[in-house]
């Protein structure tokens, strides 16, 4: 049974470089992106540091042993602190 032949189809673009289809339209939707929302209150990147540092402080304190016995539970809470910073600069603009 012999196979059946292919088709051959050109290569190349089907509409020449630089034009556009006559129905073409662009989109008219306003495209609201970084720049239609305002910046951030100042409060935002302040709360987002001073977790950040309070959390890392309160790792190497736990660490250290200043003030009390090393402790899983201050060292879970010193990483909840630096991932609600990290949750916070997520909403930084």
């Amino acid at each position: 049974m012999p196979r059946p032949t292919k088709r051959r189809v050109p290569a190349g673009r089907v509409t020449a470089k630089g034009t556009r289809p006559d129905n073409y339209k662009p989109d008219q939707q306003s495209h609201t992106g970084f720049d239609a929302q305002p910046p951030s209150p100042i409060w935002v990147p302040i709360l987002l540091f001073s977790l950040l540092g309070a959390g890392v402080a309160l790792i190497i304190v736990n660490y250290l042993a200043v003030f009390w016995d090393t402790s899983n539970v201050v060292l879970l809470g010193g990483l909840a602190l630096i991932l609600a910073g990290i949750v916070t600069a997520t909403q930084y603009r």
